[in-house]
């Protein structure tokens, strides 16, 4: 099994990031009854006013392949979409459970 996790940061008021990060999580949420590979999906919006990054999701799927075909399912890349002109930062770890 394989945790590929992301986090993003916003660009933006406090609003347009809030919003922003809404639309991109129930997008995201949607993702497992899509594609196959998709075994779970968690998104999380920060609620800390402390910290600079404003999403993290962690996806699981069985394989390093499966990150793949997940990463190119026209339902993943339509959600990554909604981040267009907001995405000022982003970070990924992809490892083996």
């Amino acid at each position: 099994m394989v945790k590929h996790i992301v986090t993003f940061k916003l660009s933006g008021t406090h609003e347009e990031r809030r919003q922003v990060a809404e639309n991109f999580k129930a997008a995201l949420l949607a993702l497992p009854e899509q594609i196959e590979v998709l075994q779970s999906m968690e998104v999380g919006i920060n609620e800390n006013p402390n910290e600079e990054w404003d999403v993290v999701l962690t996806a699981v799927v069985p394989t390093m392949a499966d990150v793949e075909i997940y990463a190119k399912h026209p339902a993943h890349v339509a959600a990554a979409g909604l981040l267009a002109g907001h995405k000022e930062s982003r970070a990924c770890v992809d490892y083996v459970v």
